[in-house]
């Protein structure tokens, strides 16, 4: 497949950084079951801000922030938990300390006693992140950092299906590099989604075909086939992708305030 086949803008829905409102929450926010939720927030917050967050964190957390070598992503780690509290608490009338996880096999957290039916997943990279929140339908999002990959094709190698492999190392080094994170960002939304992990990154396949509508491939059984994926541009510099069960949902767009602070 020549480059000018690669249209996978034109397969999913795109969304740019200007439909992501400013948003300082202030009270308990109403998600309806055909409502999803997308968050976007800045993770660099000032000293002060970082320390607050660290005490909405359970022990767990904690234990987990300490075992990060560099300071820096320690802090992306606790505001990134902390906003997280934050943002459920709200959804849920509750405190954010008071916001309590489960985890799956694979290490997906999830809401204890699943609150309200609300589902959430989260990515983070390069000081940015993304929320996605839902009722009574699984979500995922990933959110990568554009940058130079010298190892592309081994890591399209190891991660991708033969033949996602064969359209990318048909590409040009421009569009090779733009089509890769494409792929990464999708799969892996879909795969945060599931629970099903990174390690079956390769069995997740995207139809390429560009006359056919968006259809993963594989890991469908035990989970509804209809899913819908949009993919996001939502700061320069970066590529994102969310994923959704089912279809027909009405998707909301906020950012969280610039100290990371969305409840008083």
């Amino acid at each position: 497949m020549s480059s000018s086949h690669w249209a996978i803008t034109k397969n999913y829905s795109y969304l740019s950084n200007c439909l992501f409102a400013k948003s300082f929450v202030t009270e308990a926010i109403d998600l309806s079951r055909d409502g999803v939720h997308l968050w976007a927030a800045n993770l660099r917050v000032a000293a002060t801000s970082v320390e607050g967050f660290f005490h909405t964190l359970a022990e767990v957390e904690r234990q987990r922030a300490s075992r990060f070598r560099f300071e820096q992503d320690r802090n992306d780690f606790v505001v990134a938990r902390g906003i997280l509290r934050s943002l459920l608490g709200t959804y849920l009338d509750l405190e954010p300390a008071q916001v309590q996880f489960t985890y799956g096999d694979r290490g997906k957290p999830e809401l204890a006693n699943h609150q309200s039916g609300t589902q959430f997943n989260v990515s983070h990279s390069n000081g940015m992140a993304l929320y996605a929140i839902g009722r009574d339908r699984m979500v995922g999002v990933d959110l990568e950092y554009r940058r130079p990959l010298s190892d592309l094709p081994s890591l399209a190698k190891r991660f991708f299906s033969n033949q996602e492999y064969a359209v990318l190392t048909s590409l040009d080094a421009v569009h090779q590099s733009e089509a890769f994170f494409q792929l990464w960002t999708c799969k892996e939304a879909y795969l945060k989604a599931t629970g099903q992990g990174l390690t079956r990154l390769d069995q997740a396949e995207l139809n390429l075909d560009p006359s056919s509508p968006f259809k993963i491939l594989g890991l469908q059984a035990g989970v509804s086939p209809s899913w819908s994926l949009i993919q996001l541009q939502p700061f320069p510099g970066f590529i994102a992708a969310l994923s959704v069960q089912g279809c027909g949902f009405q998707l909301s767009c906020y950012q969280v305030g610039e100290k990371g602070a969305i409840a008083q």
